[in-house]
């Protein structure tokens, strides 16, 4: 299905398919002009609109019943697209705020927080969804819909959520005037205890980050 047919005057608006699509697809178009860098001041807003968004529309995938696709094997959708670039631009447009600290089973006891990237995060959820986006285009819509919804469970879905947490928590940072504690020094690489995270973190006032990333301190 070519990029005018995703949007053919024929097809029903109404349609689950349809929406799951234009939802992904508006994803995937909205972050990747975030990551240009053009309106810098904005970014974070408009990241925690665009990933709030798609977790709706996880939440529908989720929701829904499992959707058993029509061929045994998945067809072949060709390379994914390399998405280095995107990551790249992600990374310096949201240092110093990058790295965050993630816990990936909140039902695992005594689990500890690992650094993440958001810059990672928004490139591997922009890849899944993108290969979903492939086989939709391509007609095969239920294929389309059982990757998205499978990967919502295995992969983009909790990336998403973690994402979603880190930057609703550095938009809550800086409007209600607290202090933000920054990974200074972390990387992704390193397998790091709760108590190594706290004695690494170091103490980054929000003003330093406001102007930049376009958030607004409380007023007094």
């Amino acid at each position: 299905m070519s990029d005018a047919m995703l949007h053919a005057v024929d097809q029903d608006p109404d349609d689950f398919a349809v929406q799951i699509a234009d939802s992904i697809e508006s994803f995937i178009v909205a972050t990747t002009e975030v990551a240009k860098g053009d309106e810098p001041d904005s970014a974070v807003p408009f990241l925690l609109l665009e990933v709030s968004q798609l977790l709706l529309t996880g939440g529908r995938l989720g929701a829904h019943e499992d959707i058993v696709p029509d061929e045994r094997y998945e067809p072949d959708t060709g390379p994914d697209l390399d998405v280095d670039e995107l990551r790249e631009r992600f990374a310096v447009l949201l240092d110093p705020v990058d790295v965050f600290s993630e816990v990936f089973d909140p039902y695992e006891p005594r689990k500890a927080p690992v650094p993440s990237r958001i810059s990672d995060s928004l490139a591997d959820i922009v890849t899944d969804l993108r290969h979903g986006l492939a086989h939709y285009r391509a007609g095969r819509t239920t294929e389309a819909l059982w990757w998205w919804q499978f990967s919502y469970f295995s992969n983009w879905g909790p990336t998403a959520s973690a994402t979603l947490r880190a930057l609703q928590s550095l938009v809550a940072h800086v409007r209600l005037d607290q202090p933000l504690a920054e990974l200074d020094g972390l990387d992704t690489d390193e397998d790091l205890t709760e108590e190594l995270l706290a004695e690494e973190a170091g103490k980054v006032m929000a003003e330093e980050i406001a102007g930049p990333l376009g958030l607004r301190r409380a007023r007094r």
